[in-house]
């Protein structure tokens, strides 16, 4: 497991531009995107020259099999590659951090009459031209359903952040809805531009239960390709949905291949076998080979996943500050960098990824310093004792590490970690489990001592971080969210309510840099590096664009074409 578990044209609004905060302050959401910088976006390749009509087919190799097919429930990564291409949003944010219409006419702002002055009342206008799969049109009672089913206590929904706030829908006209928001949550603008996929009311709105159907084995979505055929533990085809209303697809159709073993999987990408390999990518130790091979093509860039060392902060040694900035002193980070992930990851201090408008700059920078460590921890009265292992009070200065089971790397880390940790007198021992153990209760009711993980902080491209860092989202005291870190701080809690409810981009910066400064001063979390992925293309396949607003890259597979 790789983290715990987050179009285009007329109308694009670029978060980029002079005129970004002007775009908030006609309120059309903190959602903004990001750019990616440097290597990763000299990479891009935009379409120049696509064909006039489907052509080919791409063969995308991923290393896990997609499972969940209603884009609204619970699912992973893996199967939002599936998503993207069966489903359309009503906008979506592309590399650049441009939010651009895909259902609707046109993103909301105040100018265009889509969200009022306060951010409560949205009028969304639609495309009048989208056709299901089967044929019958798409309109803004799909819209309402798809709404209403997420708000649906009897429906296992992904997520209601955001969309529970949502009352009063109205379906004004075919191509025109309307709702008021409970209460002002600029936030929401990246929640729908995200992965909140439409659904079609007249399949679903006809199942007695909307957990199961025969939908959830054959989608039928607006997107650029329909559902083909699934044999499981091998494949998946999508076929070319010629009556698409935006560009593309270009291709006949994509098959998405299972091949668990990364290591086979980078052997059939070399020899030809897949045109693309996607979700883990290529495996740090091959990315120097695969970018002498001939005929392909490599794309190393960053994720919006953060690594990092998750403390329970009410787990005794863990709860004195003086301890986690000591532990943090005792890493070694660039070391275990270079040696297990090869130099390609980058250091951070914070949980926003670095490409993006909110990532506050300045933090205080880590330094590798085991000497500054044990001075600290003599200072707080953690002394020494038998064996070397430092005590305080009756409590020793030893816990437990864990993560997934067989992930290799991580498990290398852990025991530069150990080495790392003994020579300031902390005693850590590894406690690995399955992935289906350790992300279950252990992770989520905060029954760990620490945890090796990465997490894309995120919602959305948004930096509200309420569901991971609030107070009241602690499930193991019996909030609602993912704050398994049991962290609280008050003032963190009055950034997190206020950020939410600007809608200026320079407010909500601002506001967003300084939690960052406080998260980071109160270690809440020993943050690794931003996370990073390298993929491979087979020349001549043009389109791959790496977009870091998403969890996947093959996002945009309707752009892709042989040249």
């Amino acid at each position: 497991m790789a983290s715990d578990t987050g179009k285009f044209g007329v109308g694009a609004v670029h978060l980029g531009s002079p005129n970004r905060r002007q775009f908030f302050q006609l309120g059309a959401g903190a959602a903004a995107g990001w750019g990616l910088a440097g290597n990763a976006f000299a990479q891009t390749e935009r379409p120049t020259n696509p064909p006039d009509k489907p052509r080919g087919q791409v063969i995308a190799a991923l290393s896990q099999e997609p499972t969940v097919f209603h884009p609204l429930m619970p699912g992973i990564e893996v199967d939002q590659g599936v998503w993207w291409q069966v489903f359309s949003l009503l906008w979506y944010i592309d590399p650049e951090g441009n939010f651009v219409p895909d259902l609707a006419r046109e993103v909301p702002t105040i100018e265009n009459g889509g969200l009022s002055a306060d951010g409560l009342t949205w009028k969304i206008k639609l495309r009048s031209d989208v056709k299901w799969h089967d044929g019958m049109p798409f309109t803004a009672e799909d819209v309402k359903f798809s709404l209403d089913l997420i708000n649906d206590s009897n429906f296992r929904a992904r997520s209601r952040v955001g969309h529970s706030l949502v009352k009063d829908i109205k379906v004004v006209a075919a191509d025109e809805i309307h709702w008021r928001m409970e209460a002002p949550y600029s936030p929401y603008m990246s929640i729908l531009g995200s992965l909140t996929f439409i659904v079609p009311k007249h399949i679903l709105e006809k199942v007695t239960d909307p957990n199961a159907s025969p939908f959830h084995n054959a989608p039928v979505g607006t997107g650029p390709f329909r559902w083909g055929e699934r044999v499981p533990g091998d494949h998946i085809q999508l076929n070319a949905h010629t009556g698409y209303h935006g560009k593309g697809p270009y291709v006949e159709r994509v098959v998405f291949k299972y091949i668990p073993d990364l290591t086979v999987l980078y052997t059939q990408f070399r020899t030809g076998q897949v045109d693309y390999t996607g979700l883990q990518g290529i495996l740090p130790n091959f990315v120097q080979e695969a970018k002498t091979l001939k005929g392909r093509k490599i794309f190393v860039s960053a994720t919006s996943s953060v690594e990092h060392i998750a403390p329970n902060l009410e787990f005794g040694p863990f709860a004195d500050r003086a301890v986690r900035e000591a532990l943090y002193l005792a890493i070694n980070k660039q070391a275990i960098i270079d040696a297990l992930y090869y130099g390609l990851p980058t250091q951070t201090e914070s949980f926003v990824p670095q490409q993006a408008w909110s990532f506050q700059r300045g933090l205080p920078q880590h330094k590798y310093d085991p000497a500054k460590a044990n001075a600290l921890l003599d200072a707080a009265g953690w002394v020494r004792g038998s064996g070397g292992i430092r005590e305080k009070g009756g409590v020793k200065l030893e816990f437990t590490n864990s993560t997934t089971s067989g992930n290799a790397v991580r498990e290398q880390t852990q025991q530069l970690l150990i080495q790392d940790w003994r020579a300031i007198g902390a005693a850590m021992r590894v406690n690995n489990m399955p992935a289906a153990v350790i992300w279950g209760d252990f992770w989520q009711q905060s029954k760990f001592n620490s945890v090796l993980v990465s997490v894309n902080f995120m919602l959305g491209s948004d930096p509200d971080v309420t569901p991971r860092f609030g107070s009241g989202a602690i499930p193991a005291q019996g909030g609602r969210g993912y704050n398994t870190y049991q962290y609280k701080n008050p003032e963190a809690d009055r950034f997190l309510a206020e950020g939410a409810k600007q809608f200026d981009l320079g407010q909500r910066k601002t506001t967003y840099g300084e939690l960052q400064k406080l998260i980071r001063n109160d270690l809440a979390i020993l943050p690794m590096f931003q996370g990073f992925i390298a993929e491979g293309v087979k020349e001549g396949l043009q389109g791959f664009r790496p977009n870091i607003n998403t969890s996947i890259n093959c996002w945009n597979i309707r752009e892709w074409y042989w040249a």
